[in-house]
């Protein structure tokens, strides 16, 4: 702590104690010699002035100077093994999820585009000038030494619809992590950057102008274990400035061309000489993105796909059949080889097609017939027709496991109907337009009139103080609290509505093992906070009965105001010190979108139970002394859960979940939305028709999003964020 950050405190410290201490001596000047002073006096004004003097100087030693960079940086190596092994675990099981290995990697053949205009000077991007790089899908070694050999290691990926941009993205990045260890051995002190895959639009230009300061925010939220204290402060931000991190940034097609450009300007002006980048777009709109930015980005090597030929299309099917395949399947095999129908050849050619024809046509009790029948001439027509019979197709192919822990099958069988319903309300309700990302946390702001739910549910709330005053008093003052409770309860939530569906999840790990140390840290870190909380409810509750009884027995008052204080204190000081404790992640901390939801959810759960602790024992304590032992015990059970419902609610800023899930109630009532998303979502990303990215899910393929957003449903209302966003807006 500075001397200059702790010296005024020290000063408001030692007023305050001064202040005490008159009070004390006038308090003793009141008796004379001869009388004897009031034990009740004596230990009222001893508690009161240790409670406030407590309460003073924790909040004077509170503060604490920013650590320096020299331990940031002392620990930036060790956050960079956390970050490299989470994102390894992650991508690792995602692409299990998505077969990339099975049977083989798709043999797509890579090479630089021959459109000049998208890429700089060669010198710039290739050793000596000369431009090439070439790499196949199925030999990633090759592919990443070429990228190495760049000299400033930037690289585009671009082509068409289900080309295979963002598959050859996730298996370059998991290649490095693979080589990372090996690649630090020979590094001779040099940086080796940690993959980290990102969806571009993430990324807003207006609110993060640097790439450094997003990387830094998407960095805390994705990999929650870069915060375990362990690590120190600033763990994410080092990382981003330091250079140690490679963004690999997907879909620079999927944000507007306007922000396209702007996102190249940004990353120009965010790049140094060794930083390294990773981008995947399509080939036109990174063609227009670079003409409307004025210039491209700098010293990038821009690579695109050639079409699959169809006898490598038709090896790939091979090994996906078994070794004597059925006279149907030798069929079609021998038609795709023989370039017999049009519609199938040029659907085969692109790993998108590839992954159609095998997750339809050679599920179990599949019928491949369709593929060398008229559709065989018209691959739009045939494409349209497998994204059509894709999900009963992974539904049957996928039957659930034996049980809960195997990861590759989901937990519970899905009605194909159903899942369709629900997954053309998901492609709606966040249009392709506006991103691929399907974040669990802004279902809410999806749904139509969902201010007018908060509402209603308000006043419901409301109108049940009533109730409860109607049956515990006078109809007459039940009737006066309903009138007053309902509508005031119902503007407050409906005023609150927008806020609360901007709410981003919150982080919370209760596990006790190895963490007692920390959480006995965290009860101590905050004592200042909750004798400081304590110390206000006393002074409140002095004003008030001043107020109502003027100085009569100021003496008792302050008996009972120093004893509240306390007991409120030491109550608030061990809630908000566990609470502190659960958002402290550690080395193992995950963000997928289960635990993510799981989290938020515990967070909140937690700050009820606590708060209805706190407020349950003070509560009780109060009503004991005044009322007897039984009263006590009853009103702090009472008092408990409902001041820790209103506090936990009213507490802190993660209700995402709580949000969400009451959004998801109105949509299930509808039939729209399953009543358990979460299960429903984890389910769909086993069978493969999502995927995961961070703590978001997005659909397996843009494709799949297309075609169900562009499904003969009536056009969803806008809900409120929609609305809020699309509202004219005026310059200052």
């Amino acid at each position: 702590m500075s001397g200059r950050g702790r010296g005024w405190r020290i000063l408001v410290a030692a007023l305050a104690t001064l202040a005490v201490t008159v009070l004390v001596l006038k308090v003793w000047r009141e008796y004379t010699p001869t009388e004897k002073p009031n034990l009740a006096d004596v230990v009222s004004v001893t508690l009161t002035g240790v409670a406030f003097l407590g309460t003073v100087v924790a909040w004077a030693w509170a503060w604490r100077a920013p650590d320096t960079a020299g331990r940031i940086d002392a620990d930036v190596e060790a956050a960079a093994e956390v970050l490299a092994g989470v994102v390894e675990r992650q991508w690792r099981t995602e692409a299990r999820h998505r077969l990339l290995d099975d049977p083989a990697p798709i043999p797509v053949q890579w090479r630089l585009t021959t459109d000049a205009s998208v890429m700089s000077h060669p010198r710039l991007i290739t050793a000596g000038g000369d431009p090439a790089f070439t790499g196949r899908s199925d030999d990633l070694a090759a592919l990443a030494r070429a990228f190495r050999e760049l000299p400033r290691r930037r690289l585009v990926i671009t082509g068409g619809p289900g080309t295979g941009k963002t598959t050859l993205a996730v298996q370059l990045l998991l290649h490095l992590l693979a080589t990372r260890r090996s690649d630090l051995a020979g590094a001779a002190g040099e940086i080796v950057p940690v993959p980290v895959l990102l969806p571009v639009s993430g990324w807003d230009v207006d609110v993060h102008p640097r790439l450094q300061d997003w990387l830094t925010v998407r960095l805390v939220r994705d990999h929650p274990a870069l915060a375990a204290p362990q690590l120190g402060p600033g763990a994410a931000a080092a990382l981003a400035e330091g250079g140690h991190v490679l963004p690999v940034l997907d879909g620079l097609d999927e944000i507007p061309e306007e922000a396209a450009a702007r996102l190249i300007d940004a990353l120009n002006a965010s790049l140094g000489a060794r930083d390294q980048l990773v981008l995947t777009s399509r080939t036109a709109e990174f063609a227009t993105a670079v003409r409307q930015a004025g210039r491209p980005l700098t010293a990038a090597a821009v690579i695109a796909p050639r079409a699959l030929t169809p006898d490598a299309a038709a090896d790939y099917l091979t090994a996906c059949l078994p070794a004597a395949p059925p006279p149907v399947w030798q069929e079609i095999l021998a038609a795709l080889r023989s370039r017999a129908l049009p519609g199938l050849t040029r659907l085969a050619a692109t790993p998108l097609g590839l992954w159609l024809i095998r997750s339809v046509t050679i599920a179990p009790g599949a019928d491949p017939s369709a593929l060398t029948g008229p559709l065989g001439g018209d691959s739009a027509a045939l494409r349209a027709h497998l994204l059509d019979r894709l999900i009963p197709a992974l539904i049957a192919a996928r039957p659930p496991g034996a049980g809960s822990a195997d990861p590759f099958r989901p937990r519970r069988r899905l009605d194909p109907d159903a899942t369709r319903r629900y997954l053309t309300y998901l492609a709606r309700a966040f249009p392709p337009a506006t991103g691929r990302d399907l974040a669990w946390w802004r279902i809410a702001g999806t749904v139509p009139r969902f201010p007018a739910t908060l509402g209603a549910l308000g006043l419901a709330a409301g109108l049940a103080d009533g109730v409860v005053v109607w049956l515990e008093s006078t109809p007459a003052a039940g009737l006066v609290i309903g009138l007053v409770a309902g509508p005031s309860m119902l503007l407050l939530a409906r005023g609150a509505a927008r806020s609360l569906v901007a709410e981003t999840p919150g982080h919370a790990d209760l596990r006790l093992r190895g963490r007692t140390r920390l959480l006995l840290r965290s009860i101590r870190g905050a004592f200042g906070e909750g004798l400081t909380t304590g110390l206000w409810f006393m002074i409140g509750g002095i004003l008030s009965s001043v107020l109502t009884s003027g100085f009569d027995d100021f003496t008792d008052l302050l008996f009972g105001g120093a004893v509240v204080s306390f007991v409120v204190g030491i109550a608030l000081t061990v809630a908000f010190g566990v609470i502190a404790w659960a958002e402290h992640p550690t080395f193992t901390s995950t963000s997928t979108p289960r635990s993510s939801w799981r989290a938020d959810r515990g967070l909140l759960l937690l700050r009820m139970c606590a708060m209805g602790v706190s407020a349950g024992l003070m509560c009780g304590f109060l009503a004991g002394v005044s009322s007897g032992l039984s009263d006590g015990l009853v009103t702090g059970l009472f008092l408990g859960v409902a001041l820790g419902v209103g506090s936990g609610m009213a507490t802190g800023n993660h209700r995402a979940w709580l949000i969400c899930a009451i959004a998801v109630a109105r949509e299930a009532l509808a039939r729209r939305l399953p009543w358990r998303i979460m299960d429903f979502l984890d389910d769909a990303h086993r069978l493969g028709l999502l995927r995961a990215v961070g703590p978001v899910y997005q659909f397996r393929h843009a494709a799949l999003h297309d075609h169900l957003a562009a499904d003969g449903l009536p056009p969803a209302e806008p809900g409120p964020a929609e609305s809020a966003a699309a509202a004219p807006t005026t310059a200052p």
